[in-house]
């Protein structure tokens, strides 16, 4: 079947990747009236490895989108409170209401990303699956105005717009084309191993610091996500050859306790891993095209901040490109960057497991510090930006 029978030949934004940052792009920008199409190479609804939990910020945002009512009509459980474990000790943390949000969710990716996808849609967002990008379209001075795509059958289209944003990951093809600059990148990485596992009887978020390992047990859609973590370096000596045994040896590092509810718990599918890649913000903006999400900023797994993080640079992006003057672009990036560079640079703190216990509690202070400024800034944004002629 042909991914690209009926589309126009022009649009005000083209949007390659459908996941949650390109989704709630598009989402944001049809109800600002703009004519957007969204593209991805993936099928609709497909799994990809991710830790799930929505922070603050991006609970908020999904209530001003009126999609919550959504998350928990399919089933994904309210999370009202995170507990820190620092080689045996627990420190329980109560989720307080705050801008309107009560509790915190972390619904699979195979919920999140077509729950934004439908939105985009009703919206008046044209979404296509199964297709990919295969080129820029240039005007003679350089500006992006249009892309080349192709479909699964090898039917190709030129599509022109306005813009052309990469929401298409860390590894993004519209990056690599425009040849977007990264200009600060983290010193540290962690490789993660995760599974979905149901039978798990644990309330609220879980996450388990020890001396080169952590974890993580995430309520989620039909169970619990689980994570374990080690440095970089140290992943494929750690997991090589037996996944799941290198998974319950750094369970039992973190909580000997942990690893015993996990023996008894069942995996849903196959153990996934991501052996690590330093953190990164690269230039997101330029003429006639943008990144969002992990194709502009990405950072560390290991605090779980990642979703938050895209949602709320779709919103950020969205009110520049409805404004459409290359300051509001200009405009992005600098709020981006002020916002992402604390994150980044305790993320990387974290994930250096150069820590020690008192060292990692007040990591983990400095991150809340600026995950509440993150969302403060969020919720001072006006509910409806206008879509500028």
């Amino acid at each position: 079947m042909n991914a690209l029978h009926g589309l126009d030949t022009r649009y005000d934004a083209i949007i390659v990747g459908a996941r949650c940052a390109g989704a709630a792009t598009a989402l944001l920008l049809a109800r600002s009236g703009a004519r957007v199409l969204v593209v991805d190479r993936q099928a609709y609804g497909s799994d990809t490895i991710s830790t799930l939990a929505l922070m603050r910020g991006a609970v908020f945002q999904l209530n001003r989108w009126g999609l919550t009512s959504r998350l928990a009509a399919a089933g994904t459980p309210a999370i009202r409170s995170t507990t820190f474990y620092y080689e045996g000790e627990a420190i329980q943390v109560d989720i307080r209401p705050e801008h309107g949000v009560e509790c915190l969710f972390a619904p699979r990716r195979t919920v999140l990303d077509p729950l934004l996808v439908d939105a985009a849609r009703e919206a008046g967002a044209e979404v296509r699956h199964g297709v990919s990008l295969s080129g820029l379209q240039t005007a003679s001075g350089g500006r992006v105005i249009g892309a080349s795509l192709r479909d699964a059958s090898g039917a190709c289209a030129t599509i022109r717009a306005d813009i052309v944003i990469g929401a298409d990951g860390r590894q993004s093809t519209v990056a690599q084309l425009v040849n977007a600059k990264t200009y600060v990148e983290g010193s540290s990485a962690s490789g993660v191993v995760l599974g979905h596992f149901e039978g798990m009887q644990q309330d609220g978020l879980h996450w388990y610091f020890a001396h080169h390992a952590a974890a993580g047990v995430i309520p989620t859609n039909g169970g619990h996500c689980i994570f374990v973590a080690v440095p970089a370096e140290q992943f494929h000596a750690t997991f090589r050859g037996d996944v799941m045994r290198g998974f319950l040896e750094v369970l039992e590092m973190n909580s000997p306790r942990l690893r015993s509810n996990v023996n008894r718990a069942g995996l849903i599918g196959r153990l996934r891993g991501f052996g690590g890649a330093r953190s990164h913000l690269r230039s997101c903006q330029g003429a006639g095209w943008a990144l969002v999400g992990d194709a502009g900023y990405f950072k560390d797994p290991l605090t779980a901040h990642g979703i938050t993080d895209s949602l709320r640079d779709a919103e950020l992006l969205s009110r520049a490109v409805s404004i459409g003057s290359t300051q509001a672009l200009e405009s992005y990036q600098h709020e981006r960057d002020t916002l992402s560079l604390p994150l980044l640079q305790v993320t990387d703190a974290i994930a250096s497991f150069s820590w020690n216990v008192a060292e990692a509690k007040q990591l983990h202070k400095e991150l809340s510090v600026v995950m509440r400024s993150e969302t403060d800034y969020i919720a001072s944004l006006s509910a409806n930006p206008s879509l500028a002629a």
